[in-house]
């Protein structure tokens, strides 16, 4: 037994991490990437015997090289491993002395000798940012975009004296977006793909694994380094190939052409698939067709008619604009400085020096690029000036846009006043005369409090389902747009006034966007109207309504979010005090359905931002409309930019990109169970994001013999037909005691036939159309499955014979448990009627039960025994006893089992999106 527990012991602890084989490694290289590299290969046990990066600059050292002295190990910083083309002695036997087994090079930009390279055990291993032997040479990346590659990736391999010509170890790829530039690949996918992939090859090493596959000289290319002067745009050539120049070439070395007579390098590309803004003309030499500098910046053509956008310029004294403001005439008239501005600009004026320390005076005409500053130093001067006055809105672009000293002292001042904010809120209304008002509705991508077309200009329609007409076309966001809109919301959460707000003005904030929401609720019922097909006096009572209930009911909470002292062991002699903080997430994601579209929005976003946090909110794809209403209305409220960013588009693009996002904390989701399943593996998957879902139902509901009758058949009607049954807690499933099976179902039917179905603007109107056609088909085909099962279609089944998406209320008797009806929910105004057997409650519990879903559930009774007794044992996260549909914005609410987990409302909304410090101090 002993030799047994032993060899388990042994089997158990050699799979574990500690016990893993580990390797003594030298890396060489740079940057932030080989810091990372470093650190996560130290993580994972490896023994790090020396690093070799290079010298510092302006006396900066590297970042691998400040991680690596942070934590005691030893750092060389050689110039160079060769001279005239051979090893330098000493600095070969300073290499050899720590006695690595691996070198690792994550990118590495020296020369290194072959006698260093093959010496260790197992030679070294390198980092490059193609799929080899694809695009070798330094600038892999940018060939990637220049040459239009759908696909990127990177490889790990055997380094040799060509440094990218080795056997090939490992290799990943991704897909090319379609405006994706280096940047965007580089941070999305080749730096945390890359350095995963050099861990994970280091440890193939370690453990034997590692193969050898040698590079096949098909496909192989080499392109060069690109110089600025190779760099200008060929205009005359389809767009796409246009917008892959310039793109491929941001931010170095910068595409370039001709405008005017000077040289003016383009930035920020992406291809334009709608319409293109209205703008001035602009020649520009080469081009098959006049430019047009529009308000979203610089409209380009190609030689096939297609457009791209570009939008920044930069002119040869490295002033960068906006392009959209090429024609704008003379400069902004200087601010006089306070005496406190005065103070704050000379030790801004120390910062600079600190940055350009070969520059012997910082004169106002100083220029901060020409002085010899590149990329680093500009975020440097960012979070430097940020930190000497937090709150300020300071972004690296703003450097770019202000190089001189002085300007960048009237820019910073600016800010500092908050006169950037001051800029009034375009928006491009598409209107509608109806319901006896004109409402003004926007309809593009709401990113850093603006509207904007999506990146690539795409639009689809959004479709009234009153009688299938397009209302107006809305902006179809992209991965682009996620990114930047995501990128907003985390600077608003991380330097924005919102996070360093007293909980009780952003608290005031909230009451007034509720304020606004009501002093706007006509409009905004009429808009969820015609959009989302809710009859008008439900949307204005409920949809609308409870929306700003919901608001002001959160806006309460901000400044009473509290955490509490706990008493633990006290470490004698000295003593504990341990006290809890509850805490904002950061950026959090939100993706509503189409059902109550604004307010599924307030359920989630109420509580999302009273509990400090910032988010994105993507709107269901049919229903958009009175999300971006909501988004002006929060401008006028005064929600600072950044907080609220709204995206229309689909779910298959907007939100994957949302739950893939690493810089998202929090994802909440209404809709269906397949949905949310693979959003929470997506969340899993990217950063263990969290997540509160409110997924699919077959809520039960149990009418026994003794109830109300009236009351029984007026609420079971609204458990069903409540809001075209378009209701996540509808009642997928009625259970009619036997004995009043028949009374109950002849009084449906009666009531049915009183109903109006029609237009949802009129006020007598009972029953509107379902929200689209997908659905409606959808709705139709359910009713034949049940049909064809054997269910008993007693009313209804049918499309109502009118222009638009109306259907029956339908109503299915004789529905047995093994049938679809009875398994699956319709989401629609079809009512499924079971009976059971008088007197026979633990056999109807058993199969109201006999569920998957457990959102919701009710139950009619007049003996209060009956009714406590069968609500203690409905499996749901709600039970309506002789009521249904009454929820409140007090009332916690979400589901069990596979309707999901978290809650909406109340104050278990709250904590869905706040997290729980823990905080011991010794005294």
């Amino acid at each position: 037994m002993l030799w047994t527990a032993s060899q388990v012991l042994r089997k158990f602890s050699t799979s574990s991490h500690h016990y893993q084989n580990k390797l003594k490694l030298a890396i060489i290289g740079q940057s932030l990437f080989g810091q990372e590299v470093y650190s996560n290969l130290r993580k994972q046990g490896h023994k790090v015997v020396g690093v070799f990066t290079v010298p510092d600059k302006d006396g900066k050292a590297d970042p691998l090289a400040v991680a690596a002295e942070k934590e005691g190990t030893p750092v060389f910083k050689f110039p160079r491993w060769r001279v005239k083309g051979k090893p330098i002695p000493e600095v070969v036997d300073a290499y050899k002395a720590v006695g690595a087994e691996l070198n690792v090079m994550p990118f590495c930009s020296q020369f290194i000798p072959m006698n260093v390279i093959d010496h260790p055990k197992h030679g070294s291993i390198i980092y490059h940012p193609s799929i080899l032997p694809l695009h070798r040479g330094a600038s892999a990346i940018n060939w990637t975009l220049i040459h239009g590659d759908k696909k990127a990736g990177f490889t790990v391999f055997w380094a040799d004296d060509g440094l990218d010509t080795g056997p090939i170890l490992l290799q990943r790829e991704c897909d090319v977006e379609p405006n994706d530039t280096v940047d965007t690949l580089y941070n999305r996918f080749l730096f945390p793909g890359g350095i995963k992939a050099m861990v994970e090859s280091v440890q193939l090493i370690a453990d034997g694994k590692a193969p050898r596959t040698p590079q096949p000289e098909e496909g192989a290319s080499y392109e060069g380094i690109q110089k600025k002067s190779n760099a200008k745009v060929n205009l005359a050539q389809p767009a796409e190939a246009i917008h892959n120049w310039i793109r491929g070439h941001d931010k170095v070395p910068g595409a370039w052409t001709v405008i005017d007579g000077q040289s003016v390098t383009l930035y920020g590309s992406s291809m334009l698939g709608g319409s293109v803004p209205e703008g001035q003309p602009l020649d520009i030499e080469g081009a098959s067709q006049a430019a047009r500098v529009t308000k979203n910046g610089l409209v380009l053509y190609g030689t096939d008619g297609k457009a791209l956008l570009v939008k920044n310029l930069q002119f040869e004294d490295g002033k960068m604009i906006p392009a959209s403001k090429y024609f704008s005439s003379g400069e902004s008239a200087s601010v006089e400085l306070t005496d406190d501005e005065k103070t704050m600009a000379e030790e801004i004026r120390n910062i600079w020096k600190g940055i350009l320390s070969n520059v012997p005076a910082i004169e106002d005409t100083t220029d901060f690029f020409k002085s010899g500053a590149a990329s680093m130093d500009v975020v440097r001067l960012v979070e430097e000036v940020k930190q000497k006055c937090a709150g300020v809105q300071l972004q690296n672009e703003d450097v770019y846009m202000a190089t001189t000293f002085q300007d960048f002292i009237q820019m910073f001042v600016r800010k500092l006043r908050g006169e950037d904010q001051e800029e009034e809120l375009v928006v491009d209304y598409a209107t509608k005369d109806v319901n006896n008002m004109t409402v003004k509705m926007p309809y593009q991508c709401f990113i850093n409090g603006k509207f904007e077309d999506s990146e690539n200009g795409k639009t689809y329609d959004s479709i009234s389902p009153t009688d299938g007409s397009v209302i107006c076309k809305v902006s179809y966001a992209s991965v682009g747009d996620v990114d930047r809109a995501v990128a907003a919301a985390k600077e608003a959460y991380e330097n924005g006034p919102w996070g360093k707000m007293n909980p009780r003005d952003r608290g005031s904030l909230l009451y007034r966007l509720a304020d606004l929401m009501e002093e706007h609720q006509e409009e905004l019922a009429t808009i969820e109207s015609i959009d989302s097909g809710a009859v008008y006096t439900l949307a204005l009572k409920t949809h609308v309504g409870m929306s700003i209930q919901t608001f002001r009911y959160f806006a309460g909470w901000c400044d009473k979010i509290q955490g509490k002292t706990i008493p633990i062991n006290q470490a004698r002699p000295n003593r504990n005090l341990t006290f809890t903080k509850k805490e904002p997430l950061g950026v959090c994601a939100i993706v509503i359905p189409w059902n109550y579209p604004l307010m599924m929005l307030a359920w989630k976003s109420a509580a999302c931002l009273a509990a400090g946090n910032t988010l994105v909110l993507k709107p269901a794809q049919v229903t958009p409309l009175t999300a971006l209403k909501f988004a002006e209305l929060s401008v006028k409220a005064g929600i600072p930019k950044g907080v609220i960013n709204i995206l229309p588009g689909s779910g298959g693009v907007v939100g994957q990109r949302l739950s893939e996002h690493p810089d998202i904390r929090k994802l909440g989701f209404t809709g269906s169970t397949p949905i949310g399943k693979q959003i929470m593996k997506s969340c899993a998957v990217s950063n263990l994001k969290k997540v509160s879902l409110e997924l699919g139902g077959k809520s039960p509901l149990l009418i026994f013999s003794d109830c109300d009758m009236d009351k029984a058949v007026r609420m079971g009607m609204s458990s069903v037909f409540f809001n075209k049954g378009e209701n996540c807690i509808a009642a997928g499933r009625l259970f009619v005691e036997e004995s009043i099976h028949d009374e109950f179902i002849d009084r449906v039917v009666e009531e049915i036939k009183k109903m109006k179905i029609g237009d949802p603007l009129d006020r007598s109107t009972d029953h509107g159309p379902q929200n689209h056609k997908a659905h409606l088909d959808k709705l139709l085909e359910y009713c034949e499955i049940g049909v064809k099962e054997g269910a008993t279609l007693v009313y209804g089944g049918t499309r109502v014979d009118r222009p638009g998406f109306f259907m029956e209320p339908t109503v299915f008797t004789d529905v047995e448990d093994h049938m679809f009806l009875a398994k699956e929910e319709s989401f629609g105004p079809v009512m499924v009627v079971s009976k059971f057997k008088d007197g026979d409650v633990d056999g109807v519990l058993q199969r109201a039960n006999d569920t998957e879903y457990g959102l919701a559930s009710g139950v009619f009774t007049r003996d209060i025994n009956k009714a406590m007794y069968v609500s203690e044992r409905l499996e749901a996260g709600t039970v309506f006893v002789n009521t249904y549909n009454k929820t409140d914005v007090a009332t916690p609410f979400g589901g069990f089992k596979q309707s999901g987990f978290g809650k909406d409302l109340g104050e278990d909304a709250l904590m869905e999106y706040l997290k729980t410090k823990a905080v011991t101090v010794e005294y």
